[in-house]
């Protein structure tokens, strides 16, 4: 155990992300909350900032929203343009479907991520608004917690 410790340790992930795992997310737009469960286990709870216009279902590059429904978190990026981000599989066929009616883009793009990469120290104020373009933003501590209890194909669903 020891061994395992201190090889989690120089990775920079904890006991606790060895031992458990998120077998789902659920967000909550209205209330700013993200969930981590393992099935109806709560494991961790987090406050979230949004887009900057979150209220509604995203339909449209550049609408600031950040999607509702049912997703994946099908891939991540530790060297992001923000402190590691996880990807959400929005568009869905349906959201491309919807937009393609409305002669829009849908946009994509869309990840849970830390904080603009060298302002983390910021997250104190930056969370205390939606700021986003339509991602899920937590502080970067807050994503470590996450990057290492959220493996890849987690389903994510995103309430209003």
């Amino acid at each position: 155990m020891a061994l395992l410790a201190l090889l989690l340790a120089a990775s920079g992930e904890s006991i606790a992300f060895a031992t458990e795992r998120a077998d789902s997310v659920i967000v909550f737009k209205e209330a700013r909350r993200l969930q981590l469960l393992q099935g109806t286990k709560l494991l961790r709870e987090f406050p979230i900032a949004l887009g900057g216009r979150p209220v509604g279902h995203k339909g449209q590059e550049g609408d600031q929203k950040t999607p509702e429904g049912y997703y994946l978190l099908d891939w991540r990026n530790s060297s992001s343009g923000y402190y590691r981000s996880i990807h959400i599989s929005y568009p869905a066929p349906a959201d491309i479907a919807a937009a393609t009616a409305k002669g829009v883009d849908p946009g994509g793009m869309i990840m849970i991520h830390g904080q603009r990469n060298y302002f983390g120290w910021l997250a104190y104020l930056t969370q205390m608004f939606d700021w986003t373009d339509g991602c899920i933003a937590v502080t970067n501590a807050q994503m470590d917690e996450i990057w290492g209890l959220v493996p890849d194909n987690t389903p994510i669903e995103i309430k209003p």
